[in-house]
């Protein structure tokens, strides 16, 4: 085979397999952290998207890394506590949609780590769909993210033109029995 009918062929398989690898489903921006270096459980934050066609549902995941991983997210209880826990019947994601496991909200829990999170290391992590199945994903460590801080350049925000007005940017009076959570 010639070099030029090599390109050729190599630049058709990328051109006919582009689509495929549109359908289906999508994680961006997937970050793992843990509060201190000797933590047992960690929080894992990331964006899914659902480019199926079809509404699907992240009913679990896990990873080699901790005994257990868990759906979470902070809901408000009757006196106004933020409590933490595990979201019963996973998460729908209806077709050509996303959702956002971030910082405050719905995130992954992982129980009983087996080793430390160290910074830019890759964690491996299967996320589990009712319809797409075992979906193999890689989840980099990081630490130091700030909330809200992921790949979004704000290079050309003007940080000091922004109106916050009476936005509360506190958490509350959290209530994590029987979780460490990673502080920001």
């Amino acid at each position: 085979m010639t070099p030029a009918l090599l390109t050729r062929a190599v630049c058709a398989l990328f051109f006919f397999s582009a689509p495929l690898a549109a359908e289906g489903i999508m994680v961006d921006d997937a970050y793992i952290r843990s509060s201190t270096a000797k933590s047992t459980s960690g929080a894992a934050f990331m964006v899914v998207m659902n480019h199926s066609g079809a509404d699907d549902r992240l009913i679990g995941a896990s990873s080699d890394v901790a005994d257990k991983v868990e759906l979470h997210s902070h809901r408000s209880d009757d006196n106004g506590i933020m409590r933490m826990g595990e979201i019963e019947g996973g998460v729908a994601i209806a077709a050509d949609e996303m959702h956002a496991f971030k910082r405050g909200g719905d995130h992954l829990m992982f129980m009983g780590l087996k080793e430390s999170l160290v910074e830019g290391a890759m964690v491996p992590v299967t996320l589990e769909f009712e319809k797409a199945g075992a979906v193999e994903i890689e989840v980099m460590v990081d630490q130091d993210r700030k909330p809200n801080h992921g790949k979004m350049k704000h290079d050309k925000m003007k940080h000091d033109k922004i109106e916050h007005g009476d936005m509360k940017h506190d958490h509350g009076d959290m209530d994590h029995a029987g979780h460490e959570m990673p502080k920001d």
